[in-house]
């Protein structure tokens, strides 16, 4: 990605929105209680969170009322990465924290959850209604003998009913788990097996795309396979019978009970994340209940500038990390909004229309949807009212200058204007380190700052910080939701090797970033899968987002494969739009655009057509996997075949490996 030439903004928040700001109200309050600096605005908040990192944790535990059972002796025990401990001695619980808002008897009959599929108006769940079957739930766990650091598996879609789950989890202070269920068998055997499991909580089938997917032979492989288990929990989606010695979800939730919640200690394990496995199994990734109760509140009541009064949605799945991210809007006392179903379905403008249906405030999404909605010549302002939303983010992957350009023309006679948010993050500390500020301006191409209590730094591969150069994206301190640890790593080994070998004590993510003089944040992708030409780097995002601006190209794949006699080949992959073929003109015309707007190092070797573009089942593009068939890597040893969308699309890439060899 690309910074904009024009240093003035694309949208710049009003002095009323400015001061009506969580963060405002909290940078003020901290100055009067905490020291932190009154003047210099997001910035100078920004560089007291990171240079006073205790100070701004305990400031944030206290604005938000965070409840400990049993008080912290510190907020940092031990401050090195890998093993920061936070706030040594307390104990507190999650699920408490998220059902608050139905303490309150003039919330408890507002929606605490709204629930739309394909074929349905939303559905509410109120505050009352989610805590009376969370409370039903939790006590049934403990009678199946559900214990503390249990695990309990959800194979679901994006219902109420996921929800409850992991919320009854955690209040046992049992560790969540889920995978979508349009995840193959040995996709879900791959991560649950690695946990053990004690309950499985499972729909019969999904509906997506207008069709119903029946998935009850792929619950039974599960059941088979995962001998840990102790019971499986049905819910008839699709209207059928609990097979055999399934408990069913309506007995297990009937009950009026108010849910009692475990206090556990602050770094007691919450829930176990995946990353997307495609060269081995997934990392089975442990993040605690403090860490993530204290880093969403941040997150989603300062940066999201969520509350009491928003709808929160967020186009994800049960397998995705956005999914818990989008739970815990509930901290804030937001409706959240669960969609289950296709993001194209019936049309290219599905995700709008739930926006619309919903009354959503903060509408998140894909880059990718928001440049397939351009192409497809969507109008989601003129064809929808989207009057309440006064954010839209997005993440999965950078979101290319058009595509800000885009939202910003889309919504230009919105008053205020359109604030876009492209926010970047990782499963690995689900949460973000960089992206939206609703007091800073947004410019074309940039996420807005780092985010507090993140020291995010560019450096060089000699650990010095760059500015306005690319460099790895790397984080100077401790977050309190990094990982504990990995599932099956007792020693630390694999842990550390993701994140720690490069740069000792310091966190490199893996990302290509530039850190700008104003403070904004660009991405230009994956550093492991770096292009480097004649010893230039540069990342893969940057090609994507000229290339795809063409209306022939669907989407794209560039690899730089280093070759056994020391040469580099750097073919561009393009998957065509319906109607479009790769003539010399076309190619021409690839290679002249990616020539003027970024430089001829980067032009192509070769432009080559493909049937398709491998994906993980998060939707992110295969890079590191393609270029290992290229290399000759044998397709069973290149991919783990459960992390990717497409099998057969590899197959293309295995057959070129061999014939060019």
């Amino acid at each position: 990605m690309t910074s904009s030439a024009n240093p003035a903004p694309l949208w710049q928040p009003s002095p009323e929105r400015i001061a009506e700001a969580q963060v405002t109200r909290f940078q003020a309050w901290a100055a009067e209680h905490y020291g932190a600096p009154a003047d210099g605005g997001y910035e100078a908040l920004h560089h007291w969170s990171v240079t006073e990192l205790e100070t701004f944790w305990k400031a944030v535990t206290d604005w938000f009322d965070v409840t400990f059972s049993t008080p912290y002796a510190r907020v940092l025990g031990d401050r090195s990465m890998p093993g920061a401990q936070w706030f040594p001695g307390a104990t507190l619980n999650y699920a408490e924290h998220a059902l608050r808002a139905a303490d309150d008897p003039a919330r408890a009959d507002a929606p605490a959850l709204l629930h739309v599929d394909e074929r349905h108006d939303p559905r509410p769940v109120t505050w009352a209604e989610l805590r009376r079957q969370v409370g039903s739930l939790t006590a049934e766990l403990r009678a199946l003998g559900v214990r503390p650091g249990d695990r309990v598996s959800g194979y679901l879609p994006n219902i109420p009913e996921a929800v409850v789950a992991l919320l009854a989890t955690a209040a046992v202070g049992a560790v969540w788990t889920s995978c979508a269920p349009d995840f193959g068998a040995r996709s879900v055997l791959d991560r649950f097996q690695q946990v053990e499991p004690v309950v499985l909580f499972t729909v019969d089938g999904y509906r997506y795309g207008g069709k119903e997917h029946d998935r009850r032979e792929t619950v039974a492989e599960l059941r088979s396979e995962l001998p840990s288990l102790r019971a499986v929990v049905h819910i008839p989606l699709l209207g059928t019978e609990a097979p055999e010695g399934a408990l069913e979800w309506s007995a297990l939730t009937s009950a009026d009970v108010t849910p009692v919640f475990e206090a556990v200690p602050f770094d007691h394990p919450l829930w176990v994340l995946y990353s997307s496995g495609t060269t081995g199994l997934p990392k089975a990734i442990v993040q605690s209940q403090g860490g993530i109760l204290v880093e969403h509140l941040k997150q989603l009541g300062l940066h999201c500038d969520l509350g009491p009064d928003d709808r929160f949605f967020w186009y994800t799945s049960t397998g995705w990390m956005m999914w818990n991210f989008l739970v815990s809007g509930l901290l804030t006392g937001t409706t959240i909004v669960l969609y289950d179903g296709s993001p194209g379905y019936p049309d290219t403008g599905a995700q709008w229309r739930i926006a619309e249906r919903t009354g959503a405030t903060l509408y998140g999404t894909s880059a990718a949807y928001v440049m397939a909605c351009r192409k497809a010549d969507v109008h989601p302002a003129h064809d929808f009212d989207l009057s309440r939303v006064k954010c839209v983010a997005t993440t999965g992957s950078p979101l290319p200058p058009d595509g800000f350009r885009w939202l910003h023309d889309e919504f230009a006679e919105t008053p205020g204007g359109l604030w876009a948010a492209s926010v970047s993050g990782g499963t690995d500390v689900c949460s973000c380190f960089a992206g939206a500020v609703p007091t800073l301006p947004v410019h074309i191409g940039e996420l807005q700052a780092p985010c507090l209590g993140t020291d995010l730094q560019s450096w060089d591969p000699q650990g010095r910080p760059l500015t306005d150069e690319v460099g790895e994206l790397v984080v100077t301190n401790p977050m309190p939701s990094m990982p504990i640890h990995f599932w099956n790593d007792p020693d630390g080994t694999r842990y550390h090797d993701s994140y720690f070998d490069t740069y000792p004590g310091v966190w490199r993510h893996g990302d290509w970033i530039t850190v700008t003089s104003r403070g904004s944040v660009i991405i230009h992708g994956r550093s492991d899968s770096t292009l480097n030409r004649q010893g230039v780097r540069m990342g893969s995002a940057d090609i994507y987002e000229a290339v795809e601006r063409l209306p022939e190209i669907r989407e794209s794949l560039v690899i730089g494969v280093e070759q056994p006699d020391g040469g580099y080949w750097m073919p561009l992959f393009v998957h065509l739009a319906p109607g479009a073929a790769l003539d010399d003109a076309l190619r021409d015309r690839i290679k002249r655009t990616i020539r003027e707007q970024l430089s001829p190092r980067h032009v192509p070797d070769e432009v080559i057509e493909v049937p398709g573009i491998p994906h993980t089942l998060t939707g992110k593009r295969i890079e590191v996997p393609v270029k290992r068939l290229l290399q000759g890597t044998p397709l069973n040893k290149a991919v783990n075949p459960g992390s990717v969308d497409d099998l057969d699309l590899l197959r293309f890439y295995e057959d070129l490996a061999a014939k060019r060899t």
